[in-house]
């Protein structure tokens, strides 16, 4: 039986598809290869009785060829406020290992991983407007991104998209937005203008929480 555990906060995620990213609809990247990096910040969370409210992780992530081709790196990142418990709890969490198998984004994509670099136990600077599309995270020295609208090409007003996975391993819903990422840790990456999506999550071990 998985642990358990509960993680409920904003997240951004950043990646070299285009807006609205192939992924989300079962269909190939973009770019024929994916490069991203994500960050939540956990509001209200616990894992076997260890606290994790207001904690912020993130990963940086890179796939030579589609997701589900495997032989993806990851570089996880934890607060460094975690104590010892705090950083053992959220590195099984984001290893996927306390989660049911296929339940959550945390299992599925830690099951095409070739390789994962040691953690960094850094601070995270996070924040988020979900329904403005708005908002950046940055470890300093490692990885930035940021979230900004979509603006439609004629008027220049915000654009404003969401998607609704009602059996997705991730969120329930998303908002969409334009993303810039820029990575200079072992996995270097660089980009603007690229599919980003913001949600509010609510995810334990068997998956999203309705």
């Amino acid at each position: 039986m998985a642990t358990k555990w509960l993680i409920k906060g904003p997240e951004i995620v950043t990646c070299t598809c285009d807006f609205g990213c192939p992924c989300q609809f079962n269909s190939l990247p973009t770019k024929g290869y994916c490069h991203a990096a994500a960050a939540i910040r956990i509001d209200e969370g616990h894992f076997d009785g260890v606290k994790l409210n207001g904690l912020k992780i993130a990963v940086v992530l890179a796939w030579p060829q589609a997701i589900h081709f495997g032989h993806g790196q990851a570089l996880p990142i934890v607060d460094e406020r975690a104590d010892e418990k705090q950083r053992n709890a959220l590195l099984q969490i984001m290893s996927g290992q306390a989660s049911t198998p296929g339940a959550t984004f945390f299992d599925v994509f830690a099951s095409t991983y070739e390789k994962v670099h040691d953690p960094l136990f850094k601070p995270i600077h996070f924040e988020a407007d979900i329904d403005a599309r708005t908002g950046r995270f940055e470890v300093p020295g490692v990885v930035s991104g940021s979230a900004a609208p979509i603006r439609n090409a004629v008027t220049n007003e915000p654009h404003r998209v969401r998607i609704n996975l009602p059996k997705g391993f991730e969120y329930r819903t998303a908002e969409i937005a334009s993303g810039s990422l820029k990575a200079s840790g072992p996995i270097k990456i660089d980009f603007e203008g690229r599919h980003c999506h913001l949600a509010m999550l609510n995810i334990g071990p068997d998956g999203p929480i309705a």
